[in-house]
């Protein structure tokens, strides 16, 4: 990186991911009036997947989408540049200050949010990333219009592979809910909706071991036979819905104190045990690891008080 492309100017904050937290954090910023910059190479992150948001107080439903539009638009609306870079490295100088490195320049604050998120867990299972992109799918709301008419299996027990599930039934002409467990774990208003919905068979207690076909999917290898003796499903996608990792490779970069399932611990107030650094959404222990798009909101408005409080009080 040359001498030129560092930026001299110390901002009050940096604010690293541009999804619920990151976003939220940056509106209490502006009206802190806290100077600011807030990095995302996609605003909204997972949020764009959600096909639809009912839990989002005031309004009945909205998509993960046009929620994050809205979001986008109100950050955009106070002045704030959201800049389209993907941060490399962070970094607290002596002085107290951080350097936030990105492909093309190195800027400096006084404090930092970091609200990266989190991504797509994955099975590690034989034929996944064979098939990734030409029948295994982590994205229902992005690829449900393909399976028009066709049979697809959803892996997972929780609220995304309910929702998966319900969303594909739109779509494919047979949905199977292959989990592990004895019973869903997802919230009951979606469990209600899937046992309602005759395309939808819930398989229970069994794992998938194996993808399997030729060009694209075109079966899924179980550990125990089903009630016909078969030990495979014919599937034409299989939908992988089994929860998130979180992002923590600047963190821990950095030495932010994890906890044994790889999240940042922070403080009630957000912070980090790095002093100015905070964290939000679905990378912190916060909210009692309550995943999801409030709570982050939630989180990321601590953390802009948290961050103003350092800086301004």
């Amino acid at each position: 990186m040359s001498e030129d492309a560092v930026v001299d100017k110390i901002y009050d904050l940096i604010i690293i991911g541009a999804g619920a937290a990151g976003l939220t954090a940056s509106v209490y910023a502006s009206r802190y009036k806290l100077d600011h910059l807030i990095f995302g190479m996609e605003p909204g992150g997972q949020m764009n997947e959600i096909h639809a948001l009912e839990n989002w107080p005031g309004i009945i439903s909205i998509s993960g989408h046009d929620l994050i539009s809205n979001m986008v638009e109100q950050v955009k609306n106070f002045g704030v540049q959201l800049k389209n870079e993907s941060v490399s490295n962070v970094r607290k100088r002596e002085d107290g200050i951080f350097e936030v490195e990105t492909g093309k320049e190195k800027y400096s604050a006084r404090t930092v949010i970091m609200a990266m998120g989190a991504s797509y867990k994955k099975m590690n299972i034989p034929g996944e990333k064979e098939f990734t992109g030409k029948g295994v799918s982590y994205c229902a709301t992005c690829d449900a219009m393909f399976f028009r008419n066709k049979i697809v299996s959803v892996i997972g027990g929780g609220n995304s592979a309910a929702v998966a599930a319900l969303e594909l039934s739109d779509f494919a002409s047979k949905v199977y809910v292959v989990y592990r467990g004895e019973r869903l774990s997802a919230d009951p208003v979606w469990l209600d909706r899937i046992a309602a919905n005759e395309k939808i068979e819930v398989i229970r207690e069994t794992n998938v071991l194996e993808i399997k076909g030729e060009a694209k999917v075109e079966k899924i290898i179980l550990d125990k036979p089903l009630a016909d003796d078969k030990t495979f499903l014919l599937v034409d996608g299989v939908f992988i819905e089994i929860g998130s990792e979180p992002g923590i490779e600047l963190a821990q970069k950095l030495g932010v104190e994890l906890d044994d399932q790889k999240f940042i611990k922070v403080a009630p107030n957000q912070e980090t045990n790095i002093e100015g650094l905070f964290a939000a959404g679905d990378i912190t222990t916060g909210s009692n690891k309550f995943r999801q798009v409030l709570t982050a909101a939630a989180e990321g408005s601590i953390a802009a008080n948290g961050a103003y409080k350092k800086v301004k009080l």
